[in-house]
C-alpha cells in the first residue's frame, strides 16, 4: 500500500512533547494529525484569520463578555464560610 505522505522526525523537549500530546488528545486528534493541522493553519493564514476574528469580537463585544464573565464568576463562587459549614 503506497502513501503520498512523507515521514519526518522531530526532537522536542519532554515537556513540549507532553503538552502537544495533551493538546492533541483534548481535540480528539492523534499527535501526527495535530502537528499537521498546526502547520497547515500556520502556513495557510487560517490561524491569523481566526486570531483577527477573535480580536474583532473582543473589540466589539468586550464589555459584554467581561460583564458576563463577572456574572458567571459570582454565580459559581463558593458560599461564604462554606469550608467550616461541613465540620
Amino acid at each position: 500500500m503506497s502513501s503520498d505522505r512523507k515521514q519526518t522526525q522531530l526532537r522536542l523537549a519532554p515537556e513540549v512533547l507532553a503538552a502537544g500530546k495533551d493538546a492533541a488528545a483534548a481535540r480528539g486528534l492523534d499527535f501526527n494529525r495535530y502537528v499537521e493541522r498546526l502547520i497547515a493553519e500556520d502556513t495557510t493564514g487560517a490561524r491569523a484569520a481566526g486570531m483577527a476574528a477573535a480580536q474583532r469580537l473582543i473589540e466589539h463585544h468586550g464589555d459584554f463578555l467581561a460583564d458576563l464573565e463577572a456574572d458567571l464568576d459570582t454565580q459559581h463562587a463558593p458560599a461564604p464560610n462554606a469550608r467550616g459549614a461541613a465540620a
